[in-house]
């Protein structure tokens, strides 16, 4: 006889449910596979950036690579900020939100598909409809909430979908000019529409959201984007090994890098975030300050395959250049987790001062010659046990 598990009613599967704006208060609230599969789709996209970084800064020409990766970055994030928090606000997880969520994820692989030729070319076009196919379909999401919402709430969902179906159109008017000046700028003042349109959509009504649930996907991105980091790096060690037979010179890269993404792991989930995101201003500052954490998260696993690059003589440019690609972003990821992310939690001078410490003695590591990357692994390893001390060290609580 087969023994049948009971499911509740609420987590079972329907094919369709009203949409309406879940409890920020509901028990138990974590991310769902469709979540975790969204993620792993868009981390194809960020590879995609990081090895066009990569490629870019180890030819000598960071600046290009830079920009690049920032503007396709920012897509990236955007994209996946958008859903995440409607998620956190809507997900019915029925057949519609189901089949909406795959066109988005459909999308971001055609993100990914032109992200070289927009290095490479300047040709964004590919990248760009990629992007629009992504915000097409949140905006369905915004009207199927409308639907069902009355009063302030409708307006909101209505302003969000009209938002963002205005400044698609100004994307495909954008895709029609060619690249230069006025394209740049034309890229700028959409992507500041992109970023106005939330706050100008709320403005007659707040979205609930569930604190416990924003921050779980947020650490859960974190996570692949650091895993991301490792792959990428691994990689790089694996096939310099492979061709140059050059393992004792590769090995403390291999381990200094693996200091850092620990580290920078630890640093991350050092608190519970959730208990300060008490506000949608806080929320707000917070979500959107970890494009940096994100974008620096994933190039650093970048800059270490230049570093592995410049130790085999593949890379053209100089020693502390390529150390400074790897430095560089880690400094940034521990100056904004610590601004964002950390601070809130922080108590006294000592506990506030151990990431920014930290974060100069990872720049100062980049004049350490071949010795920079452990250099810098081990002062993030330092700055963890510093950390961790100095927690255990505060009088109990009242």
């Amino acid at each position: 006889m087969t023994d049948h598990v009971h499911v509740p009613p609420e987590r079972r599967f329907r094919p369709l449910v009203p949409m309406t704006a879940r409890d920020p208060h509901e028990p138990h609230r974590v991310a769902t596979p469709l979540e975790l599969l969204f993620d792993l789709c868009f981390v194809v996209a960020v590879a995609q950036a990081g090895a066009r970084l990569v490629h870019a800064v180890a030819e000598g020409r960071p600046g290009h690579g830079v920009l690049g990766y920032c503007l396709v970055f920012f897509a990236i994030w955007l994209a996946w900020l958008n859903f995440t928090w409607f998620a956190s606000a809507f997900d019915t997880d029925d057949v519609p939100y189901r089949i909406a969520t795959f066109v988005q994820i459909a999308g971001v692989l055609v993100l990914a598909a032109g992200v070289p030729r927009a290095f490479d070319a300047g040709d964004f076009s590919i990248a760009v409809a990629g992007y629009i196919i992504m915000r097409v379909a949140l905006a369905f999401q915004w009207l199927r909430a409308a639907r069902n919402a009355s009063g302030p709430a409708r307006t909101t969902a209505l302003s969000y979908a009209g938002g963002l179906v205005v400044v698609q159109v100004g994307w495909v008017v954008l895709l029609l000019q060619p690249v230069g000046g006025l394209w740049n700028w034309g890229f700028l003042i959409l992507a500041v529409a992109e970023l106005a349109v939330p706050a100008w959509a709320e403005r007659a009504h707040r979205t609930t959201w569930h604190p416990h649930h924003i921050s779980e996907r947020y650490g859960l991105f974190t996570i692949i984007v650091l895993g991301e980091s490792v792959a990428a790096a691994t990689v790089a060690v694996q096939s310099a090994v492979d061709e140059f037979s050059v393992l004792g010179e590769l090995l403390p890269i291999a381990l200094g890098g693996l200091l850092i993404v620990f580290s920078a792991y630890w640093i991350y989930f050092a608190i519970p975030i959730h208990q300060h995101l008490t506000s949608n201003a806080r929320a707000f500052l917070w979500g959107y300050g970890h494009y940096l954490v994100f974008g620096s998260a994933a190039a650093i696993g970048a800059g270490l395959e230049v570093v592995v690059e410049q130790a085999v003589h593949q890379a053209h440019i100089s020693q502390p250049a390529a150390a400074a690609a790897a430095t560089l972003p880690t400094a940034l990821f521990l100056l904004t987790v610590w601004l964002i992310h950390s601070r809130s939690a922080k108590r006294g001078f000592a506990e506030h001062a151990v990431l920014p410490v930290c974060a100069v003695l990872v720049l100062a590591s980049t004049f350490c010659g071949s010795a920079a990357v452990p250099v810098a692994g081990v002062a993030m390893a330092a700055a963890v046990a510093v950390g961790e001390v100095l927690h255990s060290r505060r009088p109990p609580a009242a």
